[in-house]
């Protein structure tokens, strides 16, 4: 029975891991997004008190 040789089907999924693992993060990570995320201010703006004339 050839499906119980562990021998090929060991080859197929250490390689397949070592694509996983060594190839796919860098090509994930090189990746670049076409709209870049602008920095928002870090300033809070500044708010008027409001008067309450009946207190």
């Amino acid at each position: 029975m050839p499906q119980l040789n562990p021998s090929p089907w060991f080859a197929i999924l250490f390689f397949s891991w070592l694509v996983f693992v060594a190839i796919l993060p860098a090509k994930v990570v090189a990746h670049l997004y076409p709209n870049q995320l602008a920095s928002q201010d870090t300033e809070t703006p500044t708010t008027i008190p409001w008067h309450w004339p009946w207190r």
